[in-house]
């Protein structure tokens, strides 16, 4: 999922993501940021992240602009079977 910090405190950990399909307030889970690139979460950044069995935000993370749907940033190509990356169906050669 995506969303936008509506609200940290670094002292609890506490904080409020806004989800980006609903606008729905999830609350941040215990240890949401633990294993991530973040120690500090600001007003209005973007992250993606994932729910716990409660509902909670976890996993924080930062997406590519890809993984964010930004305008202007295609997907990758995906491989073909027998074909390469850049999107050759016949291969290199």
């Amino acid at each position: 999922m995506q969303g936008v910090i509506k609200s940290y405190d670094p002292g609890t950990g506490d904080g409020v993501v806004v989800r980006d399909t609903d606008q729905a307030e999830v609350d941040l889970g215990s240890g949401a940021l633990e294993g991530s690139v973040f120690r500090m979460l600001r007003q209005g950044q973007r992250v993606v992240f994932d729910l716990d069995g409660a509902g909670r935000a976890t996993r924080l993370r930062l997406g590519s602009e890809v993984d964010m749907g930004t305008p202007g940033f295609p997907a990758p190509p995906t491989p073909s079977p027998g074909g390469d990356a850049v999107g050759d169906p016949a291969g290199p050669g």
